[in-house]
């Protein structure tokens, strides 16, 4: 009895094509079930997390009172660049006064409190999160995600979902 027959069948019975695809079969299940690799990526092997506080400045945040929504100490949800990160604190919730351009009598240019900014209920708000991340060489990680001057970031909690821009970054010892 040959080994390979003229139809390309081993021993007469079994094809070539269908024994292939089986050992391929077989390999991707072993290779899937018994070497599932490792969780987690390399770059946080070893690596120490430190406090991070962000500043994130929220233009035009409507409401009649963001410091009803969004109160010093509470903890609310970091989304950055689409990512869930989890849970940070808010350290600090502070309203910024609204001002607008007026031109003066002698010609120069003077910030007014802008009286519309009751009627609008548009609030500049500066908020301070604390979140645990790590220093890389090109800068703070929050969870897995860099986060750098002029990212937008969402902050979510119960009665608030905003966007916010990040304006500075101070990494805590």
């Amino acid at each position: 009895m040959k080994f390979l027959d003229s139809k390309g069948r081993l021993f007469g019975k079994l094809s070539i094509l269908d024994v292939g695809a089986a050992l391929v079969m077989l390999l991707v299940f072993v290779g899937i079930f018994f070497y599932p690799g490792t969780s987690g990526s390399v770059a946080q092997v070893g690596v120490t997390t430190k406090p991070i506080e962000v500043d994130a400045i929220a233009l035009g945040f409507k409401g009649r009172n963001p410091t009803d929504l969004i109160k010093a100490g509470e903890k609310t949800n970091l989304i950055i660049r689409n990512q869930p990160y989890g849970q940070v604190d808010l350290k600090s919730v502070d309203i910024l006064p609204r001002n607008i351009p007026v031109a003066q009598p002698d010609g120069s240019v003077a910030a007014r409190p802008d009286p519309t900014a009751d009627i609008t209920f548009s609030n500049n708000v500066l908020i301070t999160i604390v979140g645990k991340g790590q220093l890389t060489d090109t800068g703070p990680v929050l969870g897995n995600i860099k986060i750098k001057n002029g990212s937008t970031i969402e902050l979510e909690g119960d009665a608030y979902n905003f966007n916010a821009t990040v304006i500075d970054i101070r990494v805590q010892d």
